[in-house]
């Protein structure tokens, strides 16, 4: 007896297929082909059917459900449409973003051509003509340098072009109207107020906020915290900031050092930090100076990328990575299927992760 004679008669095959699509979002005759052992002109009937029962819509090689198919179509109405991406960096904090970007796209029958830049670039708009012109890219998304020289020449480059585009942790706007850019953001101000509420429903009344200077993240985190500081009713004395410089750079821990100083002479016992590398070096630095943590200074890191796996576990401020890319795919997937509709820009919400570093004050 052959292998398509064991293989499920068409209720069950139906089955498969639907709850394929309930947990993929998307399913593949090739991949089904080789889950249920019959052959492609089989699924493609199947497949048929069901569409003429409005359960799917069919797209090149496969079906998506229906309400998506209706929603995305302009998207979905080849395999293989190319995002064009373009982030700062594939090494730290990105990775997660572009996870959830790769995820989403994939429900959806996308893929993704990545590029990485770099902080040092003064001037994104070569990469982005060379990611252009290397494939059939239908819409982009980026994350430029917001402090360089050419950062606003790459935003009229962008709206100048005519290809679809969504900024991910970025605010802009287009000159002369100075009109908004689309775009997926993480409010970082509220991850800032998160992590003083935080502290101050320990008990610490005074407390500080440690920014890295090349994080274009910093400027929110620091209106966040001026919020928090006013909302908790915070004296000029009661908390101060500080910049730390590149901490692979000559200055970094004489930059520690210093601030651990601030912090002692004001009696400061909470501080935020950002980000996770820079506050665990400042934990390292502490203990070898004798200091003890939580219980001489709590520290809550702001990013939460590998906080946990520390020793003591950071508390930590945990930007929804993930869920920013998916959010950029589906924005980017709306604005393909209808260009005219009004520009949307998304903030979603960080999460405060309590664990060891932060406790009440001795």
């Amino acid at each position: 007896m052959t292998d398509q004679q064991h293989a499920p008669l068409a209720p069950a095959r139906h089955a498969h297929i639907i709850a394929a699509l309930e947990r993929d979002g998307i399913v593949r005759v090739s991949r089904l082909t080789e889950e249920l052992g019959v052959a492609p002109v089989t699924l493609r009937r199947d497949l048929q059917q069901l569409e003429e029962e409005g359960r799917l819509e069919r797209v090149h090689g496969g079906a998506v459900p229906a309400e998506a198919a209706r929603a995305d179509e302009p998207a979905l109405a080849q395999t293989g449409g190319a995002i064009g991406v373009l982030v700062p960096s594939l090494a730290y904090y990105w990775p997660g973003v572009v996870r959830g970007m790769e995820a989403e796209a994939r429900k959806r029958g996308l893929r993704l051509v990545l590029r990485g830049a770099s902080y040092e670039l003064q001037d994104e708009r070569p990469v982005l003509e060379r990611l252009i012109a290397a494939d059939d890219i239908r819409g982009l998304i980026v994350a430029p340098n917001p402090d360089v020289t050419h950062a606003q020449d790459v935003v009229q480059w962008l709206d100048a072009s005519g290809i679809p585009a969504v900024f991910v942790e970025r605010d802009a706007v287009v000159l002369p109207d100075r009109a908004p850019v689309e775009n997926v953001t993480t409010d970082h101000a509220l991850g800032a107020v998160l992590a003083a509420r935080h502290l101050a429903a320990l008990g610490h009344r005074r407390i500080g906020l440690i920014l890295s200077r090349e994080s274009p993240t910093g400027r929110k985190i620091v209106t966040g915290w001026a919020t928090a500081c006013d909302e908790l009713g915070l004296a000029p004395a009661d908390h101060f900031e500080s910049l730390f410089p590149d901490r692979n750079g000559p200055g970094f821990a004489t930059a520690v050092n210093a601030a651990i100083d601030k912090a002692l002479d004001a009696g400061v016992t909470g501080l935020l930090i950002h980000s996770d590398p820079e506050a665990m070096a400042f934990i390292d630095i502490a203990l070898n100076r004798g200091l003890s943590v939580p219980e001489d200074l709590s520290v809550v890191a702001y990013d939460d990328e590998v906080a946990q796996l520390f020793t003591p576990a950071l508390s930590a401020v945990s930007p929804p990575r993930a869920a920013v890319g998916a959010a950029a795919i589906d924005l980017l997937a709306k604005r393909i299927a209808d260009p005219a509709r009004p520009v949307h820009r998304v903030s979603l919400s960080p999460t405060m992760h309590a664990r060891e570093s932060s406790a009440p004050p001795a």
